[in-house]
């Protein structure tokens, strides 16, 4: 197990031999973003924040996942070698682990060279039948830069999101959560409507909106058909 000792210099950690960083982490002695940044630098660091995630205490697995998830925002390419491990994630029955790594996964697909994410797609947009309002937001949130750095599948993004409109009321997924959900589709549209063919269906989805008894999705609505309509 790797050791070190952690000294604060400027808005960094530097790590050297001595004290579990792990340990350290599950304390909160830590701040994430520091270790983040160590993380992208030492593939020795990485190697034990990958560990972390398969950690039985909870705030260790939690930190380490978002961890991981800064380190894909900041440096996708340090991730993508291990894109397999973050699709099998996609199954875990802890959901704030899945929601970290819908996020990640969104952030590698801007690397993605080998198309591991058509593989996925599946998989990856059937989460919007999920139980938790959370799960399905994250989904709907990530879709404007999946969409971005995948304009081949535009078409097939966009007929996901626009079925957030008839998405089923569940326990945990109010008719109010579902009016959030159609406002994170309205801002997915939003990121990439340039790339987007038949806008007619889209337009047509946000002037439905208009009639949405959620305000602030209305006014994305309003503010969106401004802009493109």
């Amino acid at each position: 197990m790797l050791k070190r000792i952690l000294n604060s210099i400027g808005n960094g950690v530097l790590l050297m031999e001595g004290i579990d960083i792990l340990e350290r982490l599950g304390k909160e002695e830590v701040k994430a973003d520091d270790v983040a940044k160590r993380a992208i630098a030492d593939p020795s660091v990485l190697h034990e924040i990958f560990k972390g995630v398969s950690s039985t205490n909870p705030r260790i697995r939690y930190r380490c996942a978002k961890i991981l998830r800064i380190v894909s925002e900041e440096a996708p390419a340090k991730l993508y070698p291990k894109m397999d491990f973050f699709i099998e994630l996609l199954d875990s029955d802890k959901r704030i682990l899945k929601w970290n790594v819908l996020y990640i996964i969104a952030n590698l697909t801007t690397v993605d060279v080998d198309n591991r994410f058509e593989d996925v797609f599946d998989k990856y947009y059937s989460l919007l039948g999920a139980d938790y309002m959370v799960t399905v937001a994250n989904v709907v949130g990530n879709s404007g830069k999946i969409a971005k750095a995948k304009p081949d599948l535009t078409r097939r993004i966009t007929n996901e999101l626009l079925k957030t409109e008839n998405l089923t009321i569940k326990s945990h997924l109010t008719h109010e959560c579902k009016n959030i959900l159609i406002g994170h589709a309205l801002s997915a549209f939003d990121m990439y409507f340039d790339q987007i063919q038949n806008k007619d269906e889209v337009i047509s989805f946000v002037k439905r909106q208009l009639n949405n008894t959620r305000n602030a999705t209305r006014v994305k609505a309003e503010k969106f058909l401004e802009k493109f309509a």
